[in-house]
């Protein structure tokens, strides 16, 4: 057979010629148009839920935030796993769907079960989505310290978010930055019971005026010689 083809070949050789161009055109042409990644996406779509819960331990992060969370997601439609990691005041929650689930359907899915599952968090505990990003796509873990020990935790949190953090989101390509640990600055207000009592006063009327004090009102303008001054109260802590 293999010396019929050859002798059919040799036999008729513009033809062969010919096919051969075409075949090659077509490879090139079809080659050119392969959906091919030079670094294809491997894992799973996949939705990361952030929950920073301040304060507490791994252990109590574990049971108040992370366990209701993955119970929410496992009943969602096309998820295949759901992983999760709890650290000191930070629980972050992996749910993985199938090969065939578009990625914005399943933030939606994510979504509508966070709606429900946020009800039975502690306070102040509301679980955040991450971009959509693949999570081949993390980089590295960044660490700040103080050398001499003069700045403390929270100065250096509050220097990762004002100044590390939108430089870092300025660069191409970073879809999203996380800063956890060291502890948010706060303004916090000491209340005497003794003293709230010879006043009259309720703990509802102490954080009504806590709240009054972290306040930016207008009180419009002045006109002074044709011109006019803007008027505002600042009345932040």
């Amino acid at each position: 057979m293999f010396d019929a083809l050859i002798a059919l070949s040799l036999r008729f050789r513009p033809v062969v010629l010919v096919l051969a161009a075409v075949v090659l055109a077509l490879g090139g042409w079809t080659a050119a148009r392969l959906p091919v990644d030079v670094f294809p996406d491997l894992n799973r779509p996949t939705v990361t839920l952030l929950s920073e819960a301040g304060g507490l331990s791994p252990e109590e992060v574990e049971v108040l935030v992370t366990r209701p969370v993955e119970l929410a997601m496992q009943g969602s439609p096309g998820v295949v796993r759901v992983r999760s990691q709890s650290a000191v005041g930070l629980s972050v929650v992996w749910v993985e769907f199938d090969w065939d689930v578009e990625v914005r359907q399943a933030r939606q899915q994510v979504a509508e079960r966070l709606g429900e599952v946020t009800a039975q968090l502690p306070a102040g505990v509301v679980p955040a989505m991450g971009p959509v990003s693949s999570i081949m796509g993390e980089i590295l873990l960044v660490g700040l310290v103080s050398d001499d020990g003069t700045v403390s935790g929270p100065a250096l949190r509050t220097l990762a978010d004002t100044s590390l953090r939108p430089r870092l989101l300025g660069l191409p390509g970073v879809a999203q930055v996380t800063t956890i640990g060291g502890g948010v600055e706060q303004i916090q207000v000491e209340v005497h019971p003794d003293r709230l009592a010879a006043r009259g006063l309720t703990l509802g009327e102490v954080r009504e005026a806590a709240a009054e004090a972290q306040g930016a009102t207008s009180g419009g303008f002045l006109e002074v010689q044709g011109q006019e001054l803007v008027v505002r109260n600042l009345a932040r802590t």
